[in-house]
């Protein structure tokens, strides 16, 4: 086995924020240098979430520490085609939104291409923007993005190398992932100005950000995969100062952090690596770890793991046991129980215990069964729902309700004022008019909260354990920086209130951050922030918090410290339960990259772990969910 030599120069930074601060220095500096040489600097800037960070920083550097801009020159990538200026989604928007309107770059010297060119003159305003960029001495810094088809710019799958700056169609999954920014995928536009490849290539740096789990599988493509039209990212490869700026989450699927023995030597005292290593072998030569040899170590560059663990005998027992220990039936504790081997502990019982779920439905699609095993043996068990969810319903599904309620007027005395103002919303979503946004936003939170209580209802927890925060930063952040920079202190505040009044033995939180819209990594940020806050309470030093996932993705078996098996009645439990949440039945408003309905993806990922536990030799069970502890 040869290792897989990563093709492109990557930087892997612990977060956004640091990455994006390295690039904004460099940009800084370069500007300063050519500024003492009396030289101007030529930027291509992109948009997106990816750069947003590196422009606060570029903003911060002009306002702190007096970086002028007034001899730079910028050349956007692209805009939407047809496209205004003044729409709230517009390049040129956010471009004065994110940087030009807070430094002191002239405005002659800002260059974004024009939305609504008349069709007819594309081609000859296209070949005048490649001039411009010649005449102003060619892109010095290039920043790019890169989407999850490996479009960079708007250069699509299919992109010639030898592309120039053009008038294109938007690939469908393009057109998906934007989907949310311009309330549903109908409203995108299909075509865009984009520089094209060989535009981009003449830059004489390049910085392509990515930033986020989502981000993992095509950085992967993009830096170790083969030169192909297919992935346009992958013809930077061919570029000699191009350098890939990732965080963590991003670099994942890189051979060097998934295979890191293959590229040096590993510390294998660390014992969560060995387990991956062990795992991965296992499943790499499909045998159970227990068949292991010396010979399989050995043969696939793993001979420093039995330099430690002296015979893969031992080292085999070791793994086997340790996955061994993470499986339980009893996700609260099993009482009267040795709990020395077990991932929770027997006493208190019956445990308190908080199920956080960002949206109402990510309680039941990412630990269905474990919830309502909890309920079964008799546990406390409260469920918080973080956000109302109202944008997740179709306006169809509110004109049902609506029609609903006028339908049964005379038989639940809905008075005249009353019903005036229920049908003039249903004429105006019939109308496709706007009504009233924060009476549509009520009217489909209170949906989402009647098909909450109807799956917790059919899992057995009582109404007063249900509990709806409606957490501000949902209604309130932007919808490109979605971060924890969002949270307030009233969002903080409402989870220190709920877990003050309960106090509870067990937290489960959704550590799903693959969720392409944020929610859910922002929901996780307010809950540990409010633990930390609350940390000196004797309550909250005997409290275990469990992540879970499984509606965006699926925490790895090594990473795993309890794994509790479902029947298969008990997938039939979980199944019921998502049902309830009809709304998102079917179809949702938002899919991210899987196209299954939700239940689908719980099923298909929970009877795969299932899977992979008994290929590596321990016990065949129908599905498995999977959870991380944390420790603060």
């Amino acid at each position: 086995m040869e290792a897989i030599i990563e093709k492109i120069p990557v930087s892997v930074y612990g977060n956004a924020n640091e990455g994006s601060v390295v690039v904004a220095k460099e940009i800084a500096n370069f500007i300063r240098r050519h500024d003492a040489e009396n030289k101007k600097t030529v930027l291509g800037l992109a948009t997106g979430s990816s750069p947003i960070k590196v422009y606060q920083e570029l903003v911060r550097l002009h306002k702190e520490e007096n970086l002028s801009f007034k001899n730079v020159i910028t050349f956007n990538l692209d805009e939407y085609y047809p496209m205004s200026p003044e729409h709230p989604e517009s390049y040129v928007n956010f471009m004065h939104k994110h940087l030009f309107d807070h430094v002191d770059i002239p405005r002659e010297n800002i260059h974004i291409p024009n939305g609504q060119v008349e069709r007819e003159r594309a081609d000859c305003y296209c070949s005048n923007y490649e001039y411009a960029i010649d005449e102003a001495g060619g892109i010095d810094i290039q920043i790019l993005g890169i989407g999850r088809s490996g479009h960079i710019g708007f250069n699509e799958p299919g992109s010639p190398i030898y592309s120039k700056t053009r008038l294109t169609h938007l690939d469908r999954i393009t057109r998906k992932d934007a989907a949310a920014s311009f309330d549903g995928i109908e409203n995108v536009p299909q075509q865009a100005i984009t520089m094209g490849i060989s535009t981009i290539m003449k830059a004489r740096k390049i910085f392509l950000l990515a930033w986020g789990a989502h981000k993992a599988s095509i950085i992967k493509q993009a830096v170790e995969g083969e030169i192909r039209d297919y992935v346009p990212a992958t013809f930077l490869q061919e570029h000699n100062n191009v350098n890939f700026i990732l965080d963590t989450a991003a670099a994942q699927h890189l051979t060097r952090v998934t295979l890191p023995w293959l590229f040096s030597e590993c510390d294998w005292t660390n014992l969560r690596l060995a387990r991956k290593a062990v795992i991965w072998l296992s499943l790499t030569l499909n045998k159970s770890i227990l068949k292991l040899t010396n010979k399989d170590y050995i043969d696939n560059h793993l001979s420093s793991l039995l330099n430690v663990y002296k015979t893969s005998y031992e080292l085999n027992i070791n793994i086997f046991n340790e996955l061994q220990h993470t499986i339980t039936g009893w996700p609260g504790g099993k009482p009267l129980a040795d709990d020395s081997q077990r991932p929770e502990r027997a006493k208190p019982f019956p445990k308190r215990v908080v199920v956080f779920s960002p949206h109402p439905d990510d309680d039941v699609i990412s630990m269905g069964g474990t919830f309502a095993r909890l309920v079964k043996h008799g546990h406390e068990v409260h469920v918080a729902y973080q956000t109302s969810g109202h944008h997740a319903v179709f306006d169809d599904d509110l004109i049902k309700y609506l029609e609903f309620m006028v339908d049964v007027k005379d038989i639940v005395g809905i008075n005249a004022q009353v019903l005036q103002t229920m049908t003039r919303h249903v004429d105006c979503f019939r109308a496709k008019k706007t009504p009233d946004t924060r009476v549509l936003e009520l009217f489909k939170t209170y949906i989402r909260r009647g098909e909450a209580r109807a799956s917790t209802r059919y899992i057995g927890v009582p109404n007063q354990r249900v509990h709806f925060l409606d957490m501000p930063f949902y209604d309130k952040q932007t919808k490109l920086n979605k971060s924890n920079n969002d949270l307030s202190k009233e969002d903080i505040q409402l989870i220190i209130d709920l877990l003050q009044e309960i106090k509870p033995h067990q937290i489960y939180a959704a550590g799903d951050f693959n969720d392409p819209h944020g929610t859910h990594k922002i929901c996780f940020h307010a809950i540990i922030e409010a633990c930390l806050q609350l940390r000196h309470e004797p309550w909250m030093k005997d409290c275990y918090i469990w992540l879970y996932r499984g509606a965006w993705d699926e925490w790895k078996i090594y990473e795993a410290d309890m794994a509790v098996p479902l029947s298969p009645d008990e997938v039939s439990v979980k199944r019921m339960a998502i049902f309830k949440h009809q709304t998102q039945k079917d179809s949702v408003v938002y899919p991210g990259t899987d196209s299954r309905e939700f239940w689908q993806r719980a099923e298909d990922r929970n009877h795969h772990t299932a899977v992979l536990y008994d290929t590596l030799g321990l016990a065949d069970y129908q599905a498995i969910e999977l959870f991380v502890r944390y420790r603060l």
